[in-house]
């Protein structure tokens, strides 16, 4: 909080000063400056009233820092100065130092979090494979990324919905089917091997195989998926069986990378509910879509997209298009069209959250909304993107004014050549190898998991000879999970990760074992002090340059999580717990803490070390990743 109060400081007295020399208002922007000897916030004012004044930048900063210089008495400013038309402001840390401290100290459970929200209903939608196989490395990124999202808003007081959308009702799911009903496949698993698994890596892939040499097979399968579409058959009754059973495996895979969800939206249910029906006379009324006499698309009704080729909502056969099945359902997340569903417990989540379910059966009321969301965020990769782009512009059409509706499309997942070799892959003198479910060329979630979990255990195990087979798995769990949840969130989102298991794990770099280590490391030093630490403790004597450096990055964690809510970025958070880390860890190495002779001076240090992990310990929580105190 403390420097947000210096930013607002700043922002008073440099409105002041711009009007009391004579300048008209302006908006200007407070940035960091690229290097720490110009000081911690810099100011462009100058630049932007330069041309109405007819003076050069740098004259106007100089009469502007004349003007603010009587007002900086009790602020958190120590200066501030002309530097080549930038005004650049240097905190007084005497003073921010014991405030900021003080916070952390005494919120160890909430500091960093914000209000910014405001109770805002936000609904995400996340997830979302195909209940036909098990997760794989490139879902992984999506479900992390949905979730990281989710936290991110919940710290700064969003009402907060996570979706996942399962689609009972498509081509996946009847290739499944006509694997077991046509083709011979044994409905029970192999022993020990998921559900999930057995359907994607060996049904799946085999049955898509057996659809290019046996044509009758293509013809069950038209026949199988129209009967899940009508849903009354005993096939589709045995799809419903089927993909509950994967959807459960599924499930359990995204539990163990610390996912929750509040409800499963079942494509049967919007099917059956009409909401596409109403969602299309919707479209109708309003005019935007219509239907083609002529023309390449004669017989269809089509929408007219902007910047975009026209895109067809219904064949001339009377099938609905992808984009048409996801107008209603977006419709719905925003609350555009009535709410045909009732909600039903599914079960119990790892976090004790209870998970619902939509139905159409039971007229169960429940005590909240699931949809009406004054934002939706749709995470879906960038494959979609035109799309999801399309289905914006039809709702921005039918009311959507007062509501965004927001895609955040990723970029695909890679494994490294290395990696591909751990997982039995040859991919010959490619760097990276790129995934394909159809075909087969895949990891599976649980697999990448297994192995992080196989390869930490045994790094724990080599530094902690002591510890229980418990202890031993658990921690090994836990970095693993960390770890893979830190390699997808801290990527821009528009670039390919190339998954590299070595990398992941490493204790060194820009690694989550590496912030969990930073952790431990305070943590320990907590510990060996063997003192309770004083709270008020003389903060001031806090002077060295590394100290200082600490105590900024802590300052700056609810400016970051606030940042992170509003640009929808998970990665500025994981690069903020990066740099806190880092300085944390120069900070261990230059300045003495157990062994500094003079007692209020090592409190205060000791106090700083708290501090230092409660801020940590806050970000890695909205990041999902657990803090450890032994690893």
């Amino acid at each position: 909080m403390t420097l947000r109060v210096l930013i607002q400081q700043v922002r008073e007295i440099v409105g002041d000063a711009v009007k009391s020399a004579g300048y008209p208002a302006v908006e200007f922007d407070l940035t960091e400056p690229p290097q720490k000897e110009f000081g911690d916030l810099s100011c462009n004012v100058a630049f932007l009233l330069s041309k109405q004044a007819k003076k050069p930048p740098p004259r106007v900063a100089t009469e502007l820092v004349e003007a603010l210089k009587p007002r900086v008495k009790d602020t958190y400013i120590l200066s501030a100065e002309p530097a080549g038309g930038h005004i650049n402001f240097k905190a007084d840390y005497a003073r921010l130092s014991p405030t900021t401290l003080a916070q952390v100290l005494k919120n160890p459970e909430t500091y960093g979090y914000h209000d910014s929200g405001k109770g805002r209903h936000i609904v995400i939608e996340h997830t979302s494979v195909n209940p036909n196989k098990a997760l794989h490395v490139g879902h992984m990124r999506n479900v992390i990324i949905g979730d990281a999202l989710y936290r991110i808003m919940k710290a700064t007081n969003h009402i907060t919905t996570v979706l996942n959308y399962i689609d009972d009702s498509g081509l996946q799911v009847a290739d499944i089917v006509v694997g077991f009903k046509f083709a011979g496949f044994e409905v029970e698993p192999p022993k020990g091997k998921k559900f999930d698994h057995y359907c994607g890596d060996e049904v799946y892939v085999k049955i898509n195989e057996m659809y290019e040499k046996d044509p009758q097979l293509t013809e069950k399968r038209k026949l199988v998926l129209r009967e899940i579409e009508e849903g009354k058959s005993e096939i589709a009754r045995f799809a419903a069986e089927i993909t509950m059973r994967v959807l459960d495996e599924q499930l359990k895979t995204c539990w163990r990378m610390k996912a929750r969800y509040d409800l499963l939206n079942f494509e049967s249910q919007i099917v059956m509910s009409n909401l596409w029906s109403k969602a299309f006379e919707l479209l109708k009324k309003n005019k935007i879509t219509h239907f083609e006499d002529e023309g390449k698309n004669k017989g269809c009704w089509v929408i007219e997209a902007k910047d975009e080729e026209d895109k067809v909502l219904v064949r001339s056969d009377g099938t609905a298009t992808y984009v048409a099945k996801d107008i209603p359902y977006a419709a719905w997340k925003l609350g555009l069209v009535d709410d045909p569903f009732s909600y039903v417990e599914f079960e119990k989540q790892w976090d004790g959250s209870m998970l619902y379910r939509t139905t159409l059966n039971d007229k169960s009321v429940m005590e909240r909304e699931f949809n009406r969301g004054e934002r939706v965020i749709t995470i879906i990769d960038s494959r979609q993107a035109r799309l999801q782009r399309i289905v914006s512009q039809v709702l921005s059409k039918i009311g959507a004014h007062t509501r965004e509706y927001f895609h955040l499309g990723y970029e695909a997942v890679t494994l490294s050549s290395e990696t591909a070799k751990i997982f039995g892959m040859d991919i010959g003198d490619r760097q990276s190898m790129h995934m394909s479910g159809r075909k087969g060329i895949y990891v599976n979630a649980d697999y990448v998991l297994d192995t992080l979990h196989s390869k930490a255990y045994e790094e724990v195990k080599k530094r902690n000879p002591g510890f229980s087979e418990r202890e031993l798995n658990t921690i090994a769990e836990e970095i693993a999970v960390s770890a893979i949840r830190y390699i997808m969130i801290k990527q821009d989102l528009d670039k390919i990760i190339t998954f590299d298991i070595k990398e992941t794990l490493s204790l060194e770099g820009d690694t989550g074992p590496y912030l969990q280590y930073a952790y431990a490391r305070s943590q320990r030093i907590l510990e060996k002090s063997d003192q309770t630490v004083n709270n008020d403790s003389q903060f001031q004597l806090l002077t060295h340059e590394a100290e200082i450096a600490v105590i900024k990055q802590i300052a700056k964690l609810d400016l970051v999580v606030e940042d992170a809510a509003k640009s929808l970025l998970p990665k500025s958070l994981a690069r903020y717990a990066y740099n806190l880390a880092t300085t944390f860890n120069l900070f261990y190495e230059k300045v003495p803490v157990l062994k500094e002779g003079n007692a209020d001076v090592r409190m205060a240090r000791l106090a700083l070390v708290k501090a230092f992990g409660i801020a940590l310990r806050n970000a890695l929580n909205v990041l999902g990743i657990i803090a450890l105190e032994r690893m």
